[in-house]
């Protein structure tokens, strides 16, 4: 079962990086959100997948059971989520704001559209 959450995480990662070189921005922020969602299948794995009791320690022992659950990829897991909706959420509003600004949302065409020329520099051509 692990093996198949581990190719399943991969193929996650390729498809994300596919997306990622893609020269429309939608897609690049698409694909950032699938690596996220990659990344966090890879931390699940880090834990142990099944039931296991909860890393509590009665009164009465002093160390850990042997079949407790690691709560810490459960929490980088939560984080990750919230980081990559955060991040999510700021690539789609600059995106909005390049194609208002742009009329398009492909690369090429908004790298050309900044070399005509610079408001900040007077000696650039318009």
């Amino acid at each position: 079962m692990t093996a198949t959450y581990a190719l399943l995480a991969a193929i996650l990662a390729g498809c994300a990086l596919y997306m990622i070189l893609s020269r429309n921005l939608v897609r690049m922020m698409l694909g950032l959100s699938l690596l996220a969602t990659a990344v966090n299948l890879m931390l699940f794995l880090t834990g142990r997948i099944g039931r296991m009791q909860p890393p509590i320690i009665p009164d009465s022992r002093t160390t850990l059971p042997q079949a407790a659950t690691d709560p810490v990829p459960q929490a980088l897991i939560l984080t990750a989520i919230v980081i990559g909706f955060a991040l999510t959420v700021t690539l789609t509003v600059l995106i909005v704001r390049t194609y208002r600004a742009h009329g398009t949302l492909a690369s090429d065409a908004i790298r050309a559209a900044d070399t005509l020329g610079d408001p900040l520099r007077p000696e650039s051509k318009r």
